[in-house]
């Protein structure tokens, strides 16, 4: 039977795009609704009760847009809300996957190196979710606290981005990591940056891949995948619309090849919280 009601991505930035690329990439006849918290980001430095409000503010907007499942695009609030969210809304809700299986089928030593925010670093969750999988994995987990301002403002390249860069992953490199896992779903814009600097013998781990195939999965379980060949895409930001098109171009594989043309809209998310 299917259903063509859309999917919902949301972040607390630009991030998210990353996933939407997947997600269309795996599933192009899906409507998708992402909404980016422009005006709010990073979250990962704000304390666990913000965050969780500008989670609910989102998940709101998404119910009054009868979205079939939602996304949570980020690290930081998958860790932080994800299983009391669940409880409250009335679709489908799955986090980015914690990348841990396949940084486990890729590493050979064990040695496994997580660069996040600092509320999903202290939130220890790859590390819990590493002893689950096998005791003998070794999880160094690196917050970089630097690099969602950075790219936010577009700072792909660059001494800043370098440098922090390589601030942050030079103790991974000591500890002799051989797989990356990149806890955050803005770092993929960095990736050549941070191969660059670990070498070619690092393997690098990008979860929105796991993530799209999850939601796949769990649609297709349920029966609501689209039955049509190609949805539509609407791209929503609580700040700045003229730097999110710039980025969203760059990060949407769709994008850059010609074959989507999203819509673009500013969003105030207290407009719907009075709905």
């Amino acid at each position: 039977m299917g259903d063509n009601a859309p999917i919902g991505i949301f972040d607390s930035g630009l991030g998210g795009l990353t996933v939407v690329s997947e997600v269309l990439n795996l599933l192009p006849g899906e409507d998708i609704i992402y909404f980016g918290d422009t005006a709010r980001t990073p979250y990962g430095s704000r304390t666990p009760a913000e965050i969780l409000q500008f989670m609910h503010e989102i998940l709101t907007f998404f119910t009054t847009q009868n979205v079939k499942m939602a996304i949570t695009a980020c690290n930081t609030m998958t860790a932080l809300g994800l299983e009391q969210a669940r409880t409250e809304v009335p679709f489908l809700l799955i986090g980015v996957d914690n990348g841990i299986r396949a940084a486990l089928d890729a590493s050979s030593n064990k040695r496994i190196g997580v660069i996040a925010t600092e509320a999903t670093i202290k939130s220890g969750k790859h590390a819990k979710a590493a002893k689950a999988e096998a005791m003998e994995i070794k999880v160094f987990p690196q917050s970089c606290p630097q690099f969602v301002p950075l790219i936010e403002q577009e700072k792909f390249f660059g001494p800043d981005i370098a440098a922090a860069a390589r601030e942050y992953l030079k103790p991974l490199a000591l500890n002799q990591i051989d797989t990356l896992i990149l806890g955050c779903t803005h770092y993929p814009f960095i990736s050549p940056l941070i191969r660059e600097i670990m070498g070619p013998e690092v393997k690098l781990i990008d979860p929105a891949r796991e993530t799209a195939a999850e939601a796949r999965t769990q649609l297709a379980h349920q029966d609501k995948l689209a039955t049509r060949a190609k949805g539509r895409v609407r791209l929503c930001f609580s700040a700045d619309l003229p730097r999110a098109r710039r980025v969203a171009k760059w990060a949407i594989d769709f994008i850059r090849n010609k074959e989507l043309v999203p819509e673009f809209e500013l969003i105030n998310l207290h407009d719907y919280l009075k709905v």
